[in-house]
């Protein structure tokens, strides 16, 4: 009798939730976006740093030192956590971030822009 568990290739692990909806696993990719509040004044909004396991208050500080403005983690509309970092720092964050975290690549960095998704390299 020939056993199928060895030619059958791995599922991955699916989680289901209530009502057979699957959850997708999370890609590693930090989202940056520039909003536009009154007319002249711009936040920079961060997700994603925590799924490359870096501490969001500890990523914070440094953001708000680096660029010298005021940055807080706050929930976002999905109930995740972002960094809300004062200004247009936006194309200047790029290069911080890869510098600083090693472990984060160019190619996980990506922009929203006019609602679309852009990667940064």
């Amino acid at each position: 009798m020939v056993s199928f568990d060895v030619l059958a290739p791995k599922r991955e692990e699916v989680k289901r939730l209530p009502g057979g909806k699957i959850k997708k696993k999370e890609k590693q990719e930090v989202v940056i976006e520039k909003v536009i509040r009154n007319k002249r004044k711009c936040i920079t909004t961060v997700k994603g740093l925590d799924l490359f396991g870096i501490k969001l208050s500890e990523a914070s500080k440094k953001l708000g030192k680096k660029f010298a403005t005021g940055a807080s983690i706050v929930k976002g509309p999905t109930e995740k956590e972002q960094i809300y970092v004062q200004g247009d720092i936006a194309y200047n964050i790029v290069e911080f971030l890869t510098e600083t975290w090693p472990d984060i690549p160019e190619t996980a960095i990506f922009f929203i822009e006019d609602g679309r998704k852009v990667p940064a390299a």
